[in-house]
């Protein structure tokens, strides 16, 4: 607590007042003893085998006389009695009676102390300091030897960091150890420049990450800040501005400074700056003066609706605790230093009594109970002591009853820097503790040697103040880090505003860190009183938080709270709230409609189970089923003229072929595999080139056999039986044979899972591998199909009686026009109606030749049988002819 005021010309001016202080003493030692007159401190002491020192502000305020420099100077005036700087001298001297009587802790050694009033002023606490540190001061000369009190092994306090600085600076050239219960700026923590400092209070960093932890826990990223003009407020400052940035979860809407006095222009202007933030949630790291001056200004403009958080500098003063300014500050959240409960303090305060404390030992210039008396009672001593101000009142007795009157010193409650006090005693009571029980031969110190009684030095008791280790008897742990920084802990206070007006300060929760453990805050919500219509927490966000299947997208000059929610593009998802990026889906996977996760891609392909599929199975069952009773047809006709004319078995050959055709179809429905792949299109090759050389052949015979039966044609018969038809089949076949063996094994058909046609969709289908295999399995087909239609066109005009002449060319018509028809449909087709297409196209022209080729003879077998003979075919020719 209390700004820090640290320089190089600070240290050389506080060296040289040392060296001024000292130089006069040192100067002074002769068999006589005979000091210069020095500034006389206001100071509580009480003998012992070992004593402590202590620096308190029982007054805050010191009027210093004019120097004028023609006289001798007057001393300064200590003035402005503050009760609870009495009452934590009062717990020091509490605490040390209190081990006195503790069998377990320092038998056989008394502790004694001397308690010195800084009036609130960095020269007397520093005068104090040095009189502490060498043991000597005028009015406390024990004989003409010039032994005076003897020095201090160790001191408690300043509460000041600017004091405590000053004073470690110097007295820590000594090492003579320091723990204060109120220096909380951070810079003290440096062991390099204190080396003997210790306290017993948290330093600001750990409260700034205490008040990060509460505005994480309650999602508030969007806050104000208001702080001192001095190195308490702005370290302050520069701390949220660290913490609470990307890690810290957090933005500052504004940072504004609070200036000393009452600036009623600036203390406008930063009100205005919050009214108009749309940040609901404001930190002020301040002091009580501040705050007032600030809170003026706010219920001037009536600005409502704010959480307020503050720091342990007001967290407890009742002057901000008034009717008029709850409307504004009901349900504020503030640290708080760990409050304790030390039983038998209260009976202690109430032994005070201002006759009991005119004599001591050294007959001392007491801390003035007295004032304390007048202060409570409203009376004065006669005669008025030495800075009694006011004027009138009754005459106080020395008899009259504290527990009668409402008085800050007995308010149990607010006991939190007295428990500092406490914990600061006791640290350095275990610490002498624990160096007495040193065994010889086996003490940290050299030669395994322990310190001496006798001769105790304090850089040995700062030895052993870095190892102490204790629970106080309200359960809180006191130990020291590397730093000297005692384990943190703060409580949480809120400020309640009864329904029956009554306000109430409630501790709500805690903040601490452990030994083990990161800080740890715990909070009891239900305790808590919110000053909000709906009882609840309020939102203090500069954006509402981006939900699943968007990102955060920074608004462009604005701190990184303030930012867009941006849907994630297709393909990409977010699963959790805030998300700074979006993920893309794994490659079988695409993101669902909302974005928040990914979900197994569609399949397409053609399948058995959709009406596409359906129709085409069935039509090529229905091929083949025609096909087979066309064959059944023919073979229980296999006698007849009709099915003996124009060679039967190539007949028969191309029904099975037709037949293997309309089969062939059924490879390409199905998601594709890699066995279906290589086995379509070679089947499908094959298949139709048997078909195609069977139809070729049955039109070169019909050619071969016209030719025949003109005269001097027998012999080309011959070149065309039975054997040379089998033959010219199995030979065009095998070409194909040969085409797709070659194609299989250079660059084999594969099933793929294609994603380019659809992002949502995986397309399977088989790629052909080689282009050059495919097109010369269509060409030869194709190359086949020409020559069969070239030479039926060309036989189209024989005589019916040894001619099917025009069937083959209408049949090969419809063939090649499918074909044509199917390269650009496939090459457009996407997908499965790729393979839909190719379906489409073996069906068509396997329908074409069936029915173009078989239809007409079917008919006449079934229906014209008349028409099956012999002498019907020979005389229709005939009278063709």
């Amino acid at each position: 607590m209390g700004a820090v005021v640290d320089s190089p010309q600070l240290l050389c001016i506080l060296i040289l007042f040392s060296l001024s202080f000292l130089l006069p003493v040192f100067s002074s030692l002769s068999l006589s003893c005979k000091l210069r007159r020095k500034f006389h401190l206001n100071g509580l002491h009480k003998a012992g085998d070992v004593v402590l020192g202590g620096l308190f502000e029982v007054h805050y305020i010191s009027v210093f006389p004019e120097f004028s420099f023609t006289s001798e100077p007057s001393q300064p005036n200590c003035q402005g009695f503050d009760p609870p700087g009495f009452r934590q001298v009062q717990t020091m001297a509490f605490a040390i009676d209190e081990i006195n009587r503790n069998s377990n802790l320092l038998p056989n050694v008394t502790l004694g102390y001397s308690l010195y009033d800084n009036c609130a002023t960095l020269g007397i606490s520093f005068r104090a300091s040095l009189s502490m540190a060498s043991g000597q001061e005028e009015q406390f000369l024990l004989d003409e030897t010039c032994v005076g009190a003897p020095p201090v092994l160790g001191i408690v306090g300043d509460a000041y960091s600017t004091f405590t600085i000053a004073m470690s600076s110097v007295i820590g050239l000594y090492k003579l150890p320091i723990v204060s219960y109120y220096a909380t700026c951070p810079c003290l923590s440096d062991r390099q420049r204190f080396p003997s400092f210790f306290r017993t209070i948290p330093n600001d960093s750990f409260q700034v990450r205490a008040m990060i932890q509460i505005l994480k826990y309650f999602d508030w990223t969007w806050v104000g800040l208001l702080v001192s003009d001095d190195d308490y407020g702005l370290h302050a400052a520069r701390s949220f501005q660290s913490d609470l940035g990307p890690s810290g979860g957090g933005c500052l809407a504004y940072t504004e400074i609070l200036p000393w006095g009452n600036d009623s222009v600036e203390f406008r202007r930063i009100v205005n700056v919050m009214k108009k933030s749309t940040a609901r949630v404001v930190i002020l790291f301040s002091y009580e003066s501040h705050m007032i001056n600030l809170m003026e200004e706010v219920v001037r403009q009536n600005v409502t609706g704010l959480q307020w958080m503050g720091s342990e500098a007001w967290t407890t003063f009742a002057v901000l605790q008034t009717p008029d300014l709850m409307p504004y500050l009901g349900g504020t959240l503030t640290i708080a230093i760990r409050r304790g409960e030390m039983p038998g303090l209260r009976d202690f305060l109430l032994q005070i009594r201002p006759d009991l404390h005119h004599n001591n030992s050294y007959g001392n210039n007491m801390v003035r109970v007295n004032q304390f008396w007048e202060h409570t009672f409203q009376c004065r001593f006669a005669p008025p002591p030495a800075g009694w101000v006011e004027a009138g009142g009754a005459l106080c007795t020395g008899q009259e009853d504290l527990e009668s009157v409402e008085t800050e010193l007995l308010n149990i409650s607010e006991f939190r820097p007295e428990y500092n006090v406490y914990k600061a005693v006791y640290a350095l009571a275990y610490a002498l503790d624990n160096m007495l029980q040193c065994e010889p031969g086996r003490g940290p110190f050299s030669g395994n040697s322990c310190a001496s009684f006798q001769r105790l030095e304090p850089w040995q008791l700062v030895h052993y103040l870095q190892k102490v280790n204790f629970t106080t008897s309200f359960g809180d742990q006191v130990s020291f880090d590397e730093n000297g920084d005692v384990l943190p802990i703060y409580d949480i206070m809120n400020w309640q505003w009864l329904p029956d007006g009554q306000i109430k300060v409630q501790t709500v929760g805690e903040v601490k860190k452990s030994a083990f453990k990161d800080e740890e805050l715990t909070l009891d919500e239900d305790k808590i009183f919110w000053n909000f219509e709906s009882k609840k927490p309020p939102r203090s966000v500069c954006s509402e938080s981006c939900p699943p299947g968007t990102r955060m997208a920074r608004k462009k000059g604005q701190p990184e709270c303030c930012f867009d929610c941006v849907p994630c593009s297709e393909g990409k998802i977010s699963n959790k709230t805030d998300s700074m990026e979006c993920t893309s889906c794994p490659e079988d996977f695409w993101s669902s409609p909302q974005r928040d996760h990914c979900v197994p891609k569609k399949t397409e392909f053609l399948s058995y189970h959709e009406p596409l599929g359906i129709c085409l199975t069935t039509t090529s069952l229905l091929g083949t089923f025609i096909c087979a009773v066309v064959l059944g047809i023919f073979f229980h006709h296999h006698s007849t003229p009709m099915v003996r004319a124009n060679n039967s078995e190539l007949s028969f050959l191309l029904l099975v072929s037709l037949k293997l055709c309309f089969l062939c179809s059924l490879l390409f429905i199905g998601r594709p595999r890699l066995w279906t792949c290589q086995l379509r299109h070679a089947a499908f090759g094959i298949c139709f080139v048997l078909c195609v050389s069977c139809i070729l052949v049955k039109t070169m015979v019909v050619l071969a056999v016209f030719k025949a039966s003109k005269p001097g044609g027998g012999a080309s018969l011959k070149w065309f039986g039975a054997v040379q038809q089998r033959g010219t089949v199995l030979v065009l076949t095998s070409i194909q044979a040969v085409i797709c063996t070659a194609w299989l094994l250079s660059s084999s058909p594969a099933p793929y899972k294609n994603t380019e046609y659809h992002n949502d969709k995986i397309v399977y289908e088989c790629v052909v591998g080689s282009t050059v295999g495919f097109a010369l399995l269509l060409g030869y087909i194709g190359l086949l199909a020409i020559l069969s239609f070239l030479l039926a066109f060309l036989a189209r005009n024989l005589p019916d009686s040894f001619n099917e002449a025009k069937l083959i060319t209408f049949s090969m018509l419809i063939f090649c026009a499918v074909w044509v028809a199917f390269v650009p449909a496939y090459v457009n087709s996407p997908g499965k109606y790729a393979d839909a297409v190719e379906v489409f196209a073996i069906l068509a022209s396997s329908f074409g030749l069936l029915v173009a080729l078989f239809g007409p003879k079917c008919y006449i077998i079934l229906l014209r049988p008349e028409r099956n003979t012999k002498k019907a075919i020979m005389g229709r020719g005939t009278t063709k002819s």
